[in-house]
């Protein structure tokens, strides 16, 4: 199964991914983590990355296509993966369908968890992470504990500089411009499902899980 975990920030995308990673058997990778794994690497993909960032600039897309390319090729996808972070445009979107074609792979699955700009904001002004795991924590969904130790992995428990208001309302109008367009291209192709992620933890996971099956249950019998 290849997913696409999508929303806004603050919808919970890393903590469903972890969880359908769990249920499915199939590792969540992110643009992010590649990046980093790939100029740790110190090969030729991490290089050329680096010198862009080294100059302050975007990595640009076709550099970043390469590396997935390079990832999901490891053993641990040969069943699929969840990717997160990607695509973010509609030409991203296109890039990475030609590459799944290019690769005989099926077409990713969008899963689109959908949560209010209000309710966005509302969770991410109480929002703190493990510094040291990434685990999110949450006034409405997952309180931090008192001691802010992480329930995860016992590391600490953090606000993040980034989550103040003024940067979560840009950070959605860029969303808004930039990335939402993008479901519109999954949607045309029917390899879209729609989340109402204003539920419990539990429940927008469940919601999930039962899409997916449903849907992996229709192609089965196709």
């Amino acid at each position: 199964m290849y997913l696409i975990l999508f929303g806004a920030p603050g919808v919970g995308k890393g903590t469903q991914a972890k969880m359908i990673s769990n249920y499915f058997k199939i590792p969540q990778i992110s643009t992010g983590d590649m990046l980093r794994e790939a100029i740790r690497n110190k090969n030729d993909l991490g290089k050329s990355a680096q010198s862009f960032m080294d100059k302050g600039s975007l990595v640009p897309d076709d550099l970043i296509l390469k590396i997935i390319k390079h990832r999901i090729l490891e053993p641990d996808c040969s069943r699929g993966f969840i990717l997160d972070g990607f695509p973010r445009t509609i030409a991203q979107a296109k890039s990475l369908a030609l590459l799944m074609q290019e690769m005989q792979l099926p077409p990713f699955i969008l899963v689109d968890i959908n949560v209010s700009d209000k309710d966005i904001l509302d969770r991410l002004m109480g929002r703190k992470t493990c510094t040291k795991c990434g685990a999110d924590y949450n006034k409405l969904t997952r309180p931090a504990p008192e001691n802010n130790i992480c329930t995860d992995c016992g590391g600490t428990i953090a606000t993040r500089d980034d989550d103040n208001e003024e940067t979560i309302q840009n950070r959605l109008r860029i969303y808004g411009e930039q990335t939402a367009p993008v479901k519109d291209f999954y949607k045309k192709r029917g390899t879209f499902i729609n989340i109402d992620g204003n539920k419990s933890v539990e429940q927008v996971y469940f919601l999930i899980i039962n899409e997916l099956n449903q849907l992996q249950e229709l192609q089965r019998n196709r």
